[in-house]
């Protein structure tokens, strides 16, 4: 039986620990039970919401007048270089595990936050990886027809931050298959511990967040491209600026608004100071976009989902 809770708050299912109560609520840990919610929300006309680890979500204020399924499909088999992963695995269980057992292509997810299903659905990545790099395949619940679908990595619509299954919602991961490749224990920790000590170096510990807030937008400004290369020493890739440079350039590192704060190491990052509501980082971030469009005449765009406005 489905443990289904009412009124439950969210902020602690999130990184940002911010927002209000699920009307309903429930933890599921196989297909049936995600099957069994599916069909209490339809038969109670409820809109319904997928929780992975609460990272790159923003919620309301007031909640969500639906069911917030939590997914907990925690499944991992490893077999020779394949491994086929839950969608509620965290990530960093997903690297460490790769890691023990010798297979190296997840080194770059080192230090991100969040469950490995929505590392797919959002084609999360860092340090020159993403994670279409080592998908395979990946099976999903049509919840129209309440069948199990498995899709190949090419039908995926995999970009920068993106994929089919951020533009369909009626698909659900439930798990994947990667494709990873034989190397060397010592190798795979050593290049562990060196993306750790960049990530405490250059991103923000222990305040609460959801991570990069916004996606780097394609700069069409030439002279501000160069720029941004010029200052930093690098090229820009598939003429991409990062958000948290732009950010920094229009003067907002330390802006506060109520609780939120623009973070003074990486401006892409908006910290909760603990007292931080959803409408205070929903009007930063309006702030944000407002002044680096005027300033810049750049817009850019959350990547952090909004979740019951």
């Amino acid at each position: 039986m489905l443990n289904i809770q009412e009124n439950v708050p969210l902020a602690k299912y999130t990184t940002f620990r911010i927002g209000g109560p699920a009307r309903y609520f429930v933890e599921i840990s196989d297909i049936d039970e995600l099957k069994d919610a599916l069909g209490f929300a339809k038969k109670n006309e409820l809109d319904f919401f997928v929780l992975g680890g609460g990272s790159n979500v923003l919620v309301s204020d007031d909640g969500f007048s639906g069911l917030v399924i939590k997914m907990k499909i925690n499944d991992t088999k490893i077999e020779r270089e394949k491994m086929e992963v839950g969608a509620g695995v965290f990530l960093a269980k997903v690297v460490r595990d790769s890691g023990e057992n010798e297979l190296t292509g997840m080194e770059w997810a080192t230090g991100i936050p969040g469950t490995f299903g929505g590392a797919v659905r959002g084609n999360a990545g860092a340090h020159g990886g993403e994670t279409k790099d080592v998908l395979e395949s990946i099976n999903v619940l049509d919840t129209e027809k309440m069948e199990i679908k498995n899709y190949e990595k090419s039908e995926c619509g995999f970009r920068y931050r993106h994929s089919l299954f951020k533009d369909n919602p009626k698909l659900i991961i439930i798990s994947a298959v990667l494709g990873l490749r034989k190397g060397n224990k010592e190798e795979i920790q050593k290049k562990m511990q060196e993306i750790i000590s960049k990530r405490i170096k250059k991103l923000p510990q222990g305040a609460p967040s959801a991570g990069s807030f916004f996606i780097n937008p394609v700069v069409e400004d030439e002279k501000l491209r160069k720029e941004f290369e010029e200052e930093k020493g690098v090229k820009s890739k598939e003429g991409k600026v990062p958000a948290g440079w732009l950010i920094e350039k229009v003067d907002l590192k330390g802006k506060k608004v109520g609780g939120a704060t623009v973070n003074e190491i990486q401006a892409n990052y908006i910290l909760n100071d603990g007292s931080a509501t959803a409408e205070d980082v929903v009007i930063l971030s309006s702030l944000i976009k407002q002044k680096v469009r005027v300033n810049l005449g750049v817009q850019l765009k959350e990547e952090v989902q909004f979740i019951g406005f």
